[in-house]
């Protein structure tokens, strides 16, 4: 049995077709998830596991730091060793550290399997994009697209929702469980019908230097960045992290443009206009919209004073305007192309992020904040369909790995980057009002705090918008005629035996 129909055509899928489509996106899913689930149990965590108000962020940031460090890593390896070794290898870590995170008894313990968890992603996550692109071609392609687009998006979303309902209604533990019975059904299936398409060029090889160099400078830069909680941005901490980050990176750019025989990321790569753009374009999406559900399950919990299971289904309409934008934008995509979905779907970001910075500590949620949410979302959901259309239509199938590694980087670096500058605004803004604000998860917040927090995500919220604008203005210069056309005329390649 092999995993794609014959070129033909056909939007229909096959049976099989349907059965991996229905794997990568639960795969995806779930890495997803993972980074959204946790926020409505940091409190509970905290208390459970004694971490201390600034430790409790390395329960997001363990996960983040280790995604976004191998996610080149994690994609070239995809190319070069096999989709199917690659996702199968990320799906196993992944549940693995989940299990482990789950049974986590200190603060120790859990911080480490998150940073296995984000491992497990970073090989994970680039493996299915990359099995999309080189399994459905022709009129299928937008469709699969649109599937993964839509879970791409509702993670976030549904993460916030389940992770409510399962703090309230069992434990802070089971946001990590959950994954465990996922994995291993994905892993089942992956070995009973996942075939390996990916056929390495005649000697190549790992670029072993090149991917070390990426991956040491990658997670120093984001270690500066997530670090900001504790240690200011000109703070020498900050400073020497971000130096030495730069300096590996640079280094790794000598080496890959003059030394490295087989590049991990050959730098004309780059030179596609569609490819920078895009990616600039992803940055901007990612550093916006990750800020966007941690904001806004502090500010339910903290200022308006819900609880888990309230704030989990404050959440719902936000993943049906996601999955609903990721449809619509499937269909459209054939139809006008990726270049403006990505523009309208940017300007509804805009929109809601600008309208949500009007927020009060009173605000209402059915009259206010289900429109600026659900706005925001919506435009989400357009968007991760174009965009990954657009990075990987001009590449061919030995490197969708590589395309859809960096493109999964730019969404992350720009989340820790747009998190920790958020983040920061937040802070300052608070104290500005309050100057006697410490941060705190053992207390309920005072009325003068609720005051207080308002207004720093209140000022967060209005840059989040600005982040999201300049995303949209990204936008204007990339290439009208980008998207799907090259990827729907190239031909499947025929799968190998495992």
């Amino acid at each position: 049995m092999t995993e794609t129909s014959p070129a033909a055509p056909s939007s229909t899928f096959s049976r099989h077709d349907k059965i991996i489509l229905a794997l990568v996106c639960t795969a995806q899913f779930m890495v997803i998830l993972d980074v959204s689930i946790v926020n409505v149990a940091l409190p509970a965590m905290g208390r459970s596991l004694h971490y201390s108000a600034t430790g409790l962020q390395w329960v997001v940031n363990a996960y983040v730091l280790a995604f976004g460090g191998f996610l080149l890593f994690g994609g070239r390896a995809a190319d070069l060793f096999g989709r199917r070794k690659t996702f199968l290898f990320g799906a196993m870590l992944f549940s693995a550290a989940s299990l482990a995170g789950g049974l986590a008894q200190n603060s120790g313990w859990m911080t480490a399997a998150r940073v296995a968890q984000g491992l497990g992603g970073a090989f994970l996550s680039p493996a299915t994009l990359t099995i999309i692109v080189t399994t459905f071609s022709g009129p299928r392609l937008p469709k699969a697209l649109g599937a993964w687009g839509a879970v791409s998006g509702a993670g976030g979303a549904v993460g916030s929702l389940l992770g409510g309902v399962l703090t309230a209604e069992l434990s802070w533990r089971w946001v990590l469980y959950v994954n465990v019975p996922i994995g291993i059904a994905v892993v089942i299936v992956a070995f009973t019908s996942l075939t390996e398409a990916a056929r390495r060029p005649p000697g190549a090889k790992l670029d072993v230097a090149g991917a070390v160099l990426v991956t040491v400078g990658l997670t120093a830069v984001i270690y500066a960045i997530v670090g900001t909680d504790t240690h200011p941005w000109g703070s020498g901490f900050t400073l020497a992290w971000l130096g030495a980050g730069a300096a590996i990176l640079a280094l790794f750019a000598l080496v890959e443009t003059k030394l490295a025989k087989d590049p991990l990321i050959p730098f004309s790569f780059f030179k596609s206009r569609a490819t920078s753009t895009t990616n600039i374009v992803m940055f901007m999406v990612g550093a916006s919209t990750f800020s966007m559900w941690y904001f806004l399950t502090l500010y339910y919990q903290e200022v308006l004073g819900w609880g888990a299971l309230k704030t989990g289904f404050a959440f719902a309409p936000q993943a049906i305007a996601i999955i609903l934008g990721a449809q619509i934008s499937a269909r459209l995509m054939p139809k006008i192309g990726t270049w403006p979905i990505i523009l309208f779907g940017s300007a509804c970001s805009t929109i809601g992020f600008f309208v949500l910075a009007h927020l009060s500590p009173i605000s209402p949620y059915f009259t206010f904040l289900i429109f600026p949410t659900c706005v925001l979302t919506f435009g989400l959901g357009l968007l991760f369909s174009p965009l990954a259309a657009s990075a990987t239509s001009h590449v061919g199938h030995e490197q969708a790995g590589l395309a859809s590694g960096v493109l999964n980087t730019s969404r992350q670096i720009g989340g820790s980057f747009g998190l920790a500058v958020l983040a920061t605004i937040a802070v300052n803004a608070t104290k500005n009002v309050l100057p006697s604000y410490v941060p705190s998860f053992q207390h309920l917040p005072s009325l003068a705090e609720k005051v207080a927090l308002n207004h720093g995500y209140h000022i967060a919220f209005f840059f989040g918008g600005v982040i999201s604008l300049i995303g949209l203005i990204a936008a204007l210069f990339m290439p009208r005629n980008v998207g799907l056309a090259a990827r729907a005329a190239a031909p499947v390649p025929e799968p190998v035996s495992s």
